[in-house]
């Protein structure tokens, strides 16, 4: 399917979704290794498998063997990190602040890609996983490495339309089956 076609598969109704995919992701500033480890980290984290489907064969001819696995690696990763963090911090006990995590996260050290890359994508899918905690953490050591806000906006803007599109298509078709 890929873009054109996924950007088809939408319905009428969500028009501007369609108009989005194609600004977000066909109309992008990021460099291509950016642009495609977040488009793949993403569609990992929207758990929709018809936007993982279309559009990780195209991320992967878009990515080195390294960015592939280092995108997948961002969105396991950031599955685990956004529910941790972002459940210690909406407990009220502020102690939990202090306890060791004890979760290993060796990937973020070393993701085998330049570490704004990683770091890029790892906001996105805390974007979409809704970690406020992962998002500040990531925000700060993409604008501490230099990167700008309207790059690290392009990201969580993929992010949003990729959940989005997601969501519509996935309920198109279970109103299908359902018809």
């Amino acid at each position: 399917m890929a873009l054109d076609e996924l950007k088809s598969a939408i319905p009428d109704y969500a028009k501007d979704l369609k108009l989005n995919l194609g600004s977000v992701i066909g109309n992008s500033d990021l460099p291509q290794q950016q642009l495609w480890g977040t488009v793949l980290s993403c569609a990992i984290a929207t758990r929709s498998p018809i936007v993982l489907r279309e559009l990780e064969p195209v991320a992967k001819a878009n990515l080195s063997p390294e960015a592939y696995t280092a995108a997948k690696a961002a969105a396991a990763i950031m599955a685990m990190n956004n529910v941790y963090y972002r459940t210690r911090h909406l407990l009220s006990d502020p102690e939990y602040g202090n306890l060791r995590a004890g979760l290993r996260m060796n990937v973020i050290g070393n993701p085998g890609v330049e570490k704004v890359d990683f770091e890029l994508w790892s906001l996105a899918v805390s974007a979409i996983n809704g970690c406020g905690l992962c998002l500040d953490s990531h925000e700060q050591v993409l604008r501490k490495a230099g990167v700008s806000r309207e790059t690290i906006q392009e990201a969580f803007k993929i992010a949003a339309v990729l959940q989005a599109a997601g969501a519509t298509l996935d309920a198109e078709q279970v109103l299908a089956d359902n018809a």
